[in-house]
This record gives C-alpha cells, structure tokens and sequence, in this order.
C-alpha cells in the first residue's frame, strides 16, 4: 500500500520534532517516523541544563517529550517504525518503512542524527547518564571542582579535555598509545595546562562507582597500562568518552552527498543536498556542533526551506 504525503520527517530528536512543528504550521501535514531512538540522544541524558526555557534544568525525556507534544499538538502524524529503505532518484521520493509501508513524499527532511562511539564496557552501560558522558559541553557543569577522565587522544578529546579544565578541579586525559593524533596547536594547549595530567598507553577496563538503590554515582576509571600491564583505579567523579561519532546515515549511502566520515553534506547556510527537495538537520550534518539546540534550530531551517521550496514550484 502506498501513501503519498507533502513532507516526510525521517528522524526524530530535536531536529527532527522541530522540523515537525514549523512544517505543520507551514500547512505541510508533515508524517514524522521516529526511528530507533524516538526522541534521539537527549533521552539518554538525564539532566539537560543549557536548553533554553528550562531555567531550572530538566531531563534530557522530559525535554524531548514536551516538544514531541508541540509537535503532535500542531499536526504533525509522528509514528513509531524505522525507515529501512530510500530511493531519491526520482519524486516524489520512495520511502520504505519497517520493509512494508511505501511513503511517496514530495519533499523530505532527514534528521537520523549521530551515536557515540562508546568504549564497550558494560560498567560504561551501568553509569552512562550518571558519571559517564559523551559530551563534555553538555554535562561538564555538573563537575565543578571535581576530578573527570577523558578517555581518547584525537582533537576532540583534546578540545573537552581542555574545556573541562576550566570547570574541574583535575582532568587526566586517558589515551592508549605513546603519543596523541590531534593537532600539534591542541597537543600545546593540553600540555600547558597545569591540571590536565595524560595517561598514556592506557585502555580503560572498567568504570569503577557505588550503587545505592536506584542512585548510581562513579567513583574511578580502570585502565590497564599496555607497557607494563599494570591495572590502576584512577579516583575520578566523571568519565568522558571522546572517541568519537556515527552518523546515522548508512541508508542514504549512494543517494545523496556524503562527507569521508558518512555525514550528510548540506549547500552553503541551508540544509538543502544535492539532491532537490530533499533537505538534512541535526547531527547527521553537523559534526562541529553537536547539540540540542542547534540541532533544533537545523530542523527550523530545514522546514523553512521545504516549504519554500514547495511554494516555488505551484508559482
């Protein structure tokens, strides 16, 4: 069976329930698919204190949540399924989902986003939202004063290392080898910076807390030194996992432009593709950011944009 709609949203997050609120207002009776992970990675963080219009901070579901409901209160026919299959080559575009639903839309807007790329432990698991993160941006205020690990050793484990020293009493950066793969300027700025202390030829084994009923709170890092096989306890309050990020877009691969690393390769200010009517928003195209809000504010662009596109083509 085969639906033809205006506007499909393939993902969803804030980009993607953004999208969802200014295509409906727009008159574009948008259909949104959630995915896999409806709501996207704010729903595994718990509490969120830099999106605007929560003075008091709040849950990374309870924020996600809210804009789901001003999305579904403006029109917007959000639905649980994942897309399984594309074909951009014509329009309308042919969307498949969950292998049996064929959706025919005039225009579409992607916002699959990005997933860490975690260490694999399953104590990581245990304390991720309560300890362990992978954004230092967004949870490094909760460890004023403290003591934090970054584990990785490329620019972006430097660039939150670096951040995280201006916030925590101590920062170790954790790195497996002998020498660092970031930028020789980053490399400086780590190394002039007194309470930064690298540990090298380290891999992490486990992420040592206490468990109290339902409070979780981490209390070291595990690593194992490659050189001497010693296994030591770092005493930190916070793991930052900085080995970084998926984009969520092996299904587009041959149907539109993708960068070296699989993100979504957008026009110049637009979040159009090379391929008409067809649009991109969130962290799926934006490996610099990697927010909630900017996010949020792609899936405006990128709702904007279909449905001027849309209105040019009936002139």
């Amino acid at each position: 069976m085969e639906e033809n709609v205006k506007c499909l949203i393939i993902g969803s997050g804030p980009a993607g329930y953004t999208a969802g609120i200014y295509a409906s207002r727009a008159d574009l009776h948008p259909v949104l698919i959630e995915g896999m992970t409806p709501g996207g990675q704010l729903t595994i963080t718990t509490e969120v204190e830099n999106f605007p219009g929560y003075p008091n901070g709040k849950s990374g579901p309870e924020i996600m949540m809210d804009i789901r409901e001003q999305a579904v209160r403006l029109g917007t026919d959000i639905r649980t399924g994942m897309v399984t299959e594309v074909d951009f080559s014509q329009r309308p575009f042919r969307c498949v989902v969950e292998g049996e639903q064929v959706i025919l839309a005039d225009s579409v807007i992607i916002a699959t986003g990005a997933t860490a790329r975690w260490l694999g432990l399953e104590s990581e698991k245990t304390y991720r939202g309560f300890g362990v993160s992978a954004c230092a941006t967004c949870d490094g205020n909760f460890f004023r004063g403290r003591d934090v690990a970054v584990v990785g050793g490329g620019d972006t484990a430097l660039e939150e290392a670096a951040y995280l020293a201006k916030l925590c009493n101590k920062g170790y950066l954790v790195h497996r080898r002998a020498e660092l793969r970031a930028s020789k300027a980053m490399q400086q700025r780590v190394f002039n910076t007194p309470n930064i202390e690298v540990v090298w030829n380290s891999i992490p084994t486990e992420i040592v807390g206490e468990k109290k009923g339902f409070m979780k709170a981490v209390t070291g890092l595990k690593v194992n030194n490659k050189m001497t096989g010693n296994e030591t306890v770092i005493p930190v309050d916070g793991v930052f996992v900085a080995i970084g990020h998926m984009p969520v877009t092996d299904i587009f691969k041959g149907q539109i432009d993708l960068d070296e690393h699989g993100y979504i390769v957008t026009k110049p200010d637009s979040t159009a593709t090379n391929v008409d009517s067809l649009f991109a928003a969130g962290d799926g195209q934006d490996p610099p950011f990697r927010q909630a809000i900017t996010a949020a504010a792609s899936g405006c662009k990128a709702a904007i944009e279909a449905e001027r596109f849309l209105l040019a083509e009936t002139l």
